[in-house]
């Protein structure tokens, strides 16, 4: 943002930050409830919007902890056209549950229940019904949802705009004021260089422990994997030019590995959760017929894939691939590892 931008939207950006400390107030205060389930409870959320690598932190949480517990993830649905409280199943669409939802729900069932609800507080007891055999429930960008007591938060911060350098909305991208971040029991910095130093970690764990002294704080980078078809999941093969499409927060770190890895003819980008609609099918099919060269595919996202279920028909002749990813650590990880599954065993002997 323009610095004289930021200047002039300042006085809103106090007159927000006022409004958020008043209602964090309430909850220190106890005027407003935090409430506690007898059941295992990890929030993974942020203090800024959009584009923190949050879903590859609650995948990575999955791979952890399905084997030893049957898992459910409870976010909002963002982007969805229902409401209320919903339990994904295989007829959903993204329109029916938001796209990162019907990612996870693809990828992990029948392992995993995935559900959806603007009030967590009212859904965490609607899964436990219906899910009685779930011991444990992470809460998908539930930092703000303050209604809901989780027994650890991770709280994510992108390593290209992290939290102590961003400032209010709308002069900034924070949601609430940096001091947030002390309601954190772990903070990871997401879409690290693999390459990044001791010396750069150590001053990125200062500024951040300036705001809540002695959290642990670790480091994570997305790494790519190979592309998959679309339609029948087979890697890609070969060196072809890209056509190279996404809806996305933040497309710079994507943008930056197809351009390494492929030949890159064009890139499209859309707003983050972009709903396709046949019009915007029908120009993708338009450029990529226009790319030059006999080799070459279209590339998107994993998020945007699940948006593009519905269009299997006008798909299905055409070399479309998706990228997957996933969190990886730069170091430390069996401590991380090692301090999420203290968590759940503490949480469990409490309860003996």
């Amino acid at each position: 943002m323009k610095p004289l931008l930021r200047v002039l939207l300042w006085p809103a950006s106090v007159l927000y930050g006022l409004i958020v400390r008043f209602r964090n107030h309430l909850y220190q205060i106890g005027y407003k409830r935090s409430f506690s389930f007898q059941t295992n409870l990890i929030s993974v959320g942020n203090l800024s919007v959009g584009g923190n690598g949050k879903t590859p932190m609650v995948e990575y949480l999955i791979r952890l902890l399905k084997t030893d517990c049957r898992l459910a993830v409870l976010s909002r649905g963002y982007g969805r056209n229902t409401r209320g409280f919903r339990l994904a199943n295989l007829k959903d669409r993204a329109s029916d549950i938001g796209d990162e939802s019907l990612q996870m729900f693809l990828k992990f069932q029948p392992r995993l229940t995935v559900a959806v609800g603007e009030s967590r507080a009212m859904a965490i007891p609607m899964i436990l019904f219906e899910e009685p055999e779930v011991h444990a429930i992470i809460l998908d960008d539930a930092f703000q949802h303050r209604a809901v007591k989780p027994q650890l938060s991770i709280l994510v911060t992108d390593y290209w705009a992290p939290f102590f350098n961003d400032f209010l909305l709308p002069s900034g991208r924070l949601r609430e004021p940096r001091k947030g971040v002390g309601r954190a029991n772990v903070v990871v910095v997401t879409k690290c260089p693999p390459e990044i130093g001791i010396e750069e970690c150590k001053e990125y764990t200062n500024q951040v422990q300036k705001y809540h002294t002695g959290v642990p704080v670790f480091f994570s980078c997305i790494q790519y994997l190979s592309p998959i078809h679309f339609i029948t999941g087979l890697k890609l093969t070969g060196d072809p030019t890209v056509l190279l499409f996404s809806g996305i927060a933040k497309s710079d770190t994507l943008l930056q590995y197809v351009s390494n890895k492929f030949k890159l003819g064009e890139q499209l980008c859309y707003r983050d959760h972009f709903q396709y609609g046949k019009k915007e099918i029908n120009h993708l099919k338009e450029r990529f017929t226009k790319l030059p060269g006999d080799q070459k595919i279209m590339l998107t996202t994993e998020k945007d894939m699940v948006r593009l279920l519905e269009f299997r028909e006008m798909l299905k002749d055409l070399p479309l691939y998706y990228l997957p990813i996933e969190c990886t650590f730069v170091d430390k990880r069996n401590e991380f590892d090692k301090t999420v599954l203290n968590s759940l065993k503490s949480f469990h002997n409490s309860k003996i």
